[in-house]
């Protein structure tokens, strides 16, 4: 039975910490090959579980037990291995799993642009392009479409786990339309149009983005007859009108693309226009450990930033919006309610 020391001394917990990558590696390995989808709701021996992810006992062994001082799975004293609450969201089926945000977060990329962090923190920006010769985009959808697929799949996940935590918050009933700009697949646009239904909305993102918008905000959808979708960059036009814009996530790129977007919707916003910014923070918040390696991560590959409260009161307040209330959406987001001056 694998046990673990609660409170490591600072210098086995130092070790520890430097060999992190072992345990991504460890939990990317189960995502891939689907032990935790293989494993039911009782406990199974590794030989039974060996043989229904196609593995050896012996090395499956290995990963199971390393996973499992980390709270990933749980060894029980006959030796059999189980569930635990961590373990069950690498299950594809599970409504909260995260498979496919933990793929993402170790796509064979990453491995070649971590040990770079010194590089981007001297230089304050990307080093993606120097390892690749290609804008990291650019380098997904040309070159890499598996992990562009894991990308998707990911951003897909995190949107439909957190619509409905943003339609829970936000007051729409006394508004008539609701722009969703650069909102992916429109999880969080399809959750406040089914909570109002005398509200029309309008979703903005990438050509690639939106023809595979969420079913039910295409043609022949349950919300369609209330739904405008439009293809375009935010950071270059925002043909929209609406009484209530949300930019959810987006604001990460370089400070460049932030201004540009932000002055975008401050032109085609009318006076007294909501704009609501929805963001991890980089302070504040219980998720720090998180989102400061997300900001670390958006360094490396596109030089973007997570931010911190002030730094997004600044870009809001510079771009000419009225901050109002700031409010936690969950444990990992925050919502900045702004308006458009007249």
């Amino acid at each position: 039975m694998t046990t673990v020391d609660p409170a490591p001394a600072p210098p086995m917990r130092l070790r520890e910490l430097v060999f992190g990558a072992a345990c991504a590696a460890a939990v990317r390995a189960a995502a891939r090959l689907g032990v935790a989808d293989a494993l039911g709701d009782t406990p199974m021996t590794v030989e039974d579980l060996a043989a229904a992810v196609k593995t050896p006992p012996r090395t499956l062994r290995r990963l199971l037990r390393a996973l499992s001082c980390q709270g990933v799975f749980t060894e029980q004293p006959d030796g059999t291995f189980a569930h635990t609450e961590m373990s069950r969201l690498l299950r594809e089926d599970d409504p909260h799993s995260l498979r496919y945000i933990a793929l993402w977060c170790t796509e064979p990329w990453t491995w070649d642009v971590w040990p770079k962090l010194d590089e981007a923190v001297r230089s304050g920006r990307n080093v993606f392009e120097d390892v690749y010769e290609r804008e990291f985009f650019t380098y997904l959808n040309e070159d890499a479409p598996e992990s562009a697929h894991v990308f998707n799949r990911a951003m897909t996940t995190s949107s439909k786990q957190s619509a409905q935590d943003v339609a829970d918050l936000l007051d729409l009933g006394d508004v008539s339309s609701v722009a969703d700009i650069g909102g992916g697949q429109g999880h969080v646009l399809a959750s406040l149009l089914e909570k109002h239904p005398s509200l029309n909305g309008a979703l903005l993102d990438l050509p690639g983005v939106v023809e595979n918008a969420d079913p039910r905000l295409r043609d022949g959808g349950a919300l369609s007859s209330r739904v405008r979708v439009v293809a375009g960059d935010c950071r270059e036009d925002i043909p929209v009108q609406a009484d209530v814009y949300i930019i959810k996530n987006i604001l990460e790129w370089d400070d460049d693309s932030t201004r540009r977007a932000l002055a975008n919707v401050r032109k085609a916003a009318r006076p007294g226009a909501r704009v609501v910014v929805i963001e991890n923070l980089v302070d504040d918040t219980p998720s720090m450990r998180f989102t400061t390696a997300m900001d670390l991560l958006l360094l490396l590959n596109v030089g973007g930033a997570k931010h911190t409260r002030q730094s997004m009161v600044d870009r809001l307040t510079d771009a000419g919006l009225v901050i109002g209330e700031v409010r936690p959406v969950n444990a990992y987001l925050h919502a900045f309610e702004c308006t458009v001056p007249a």
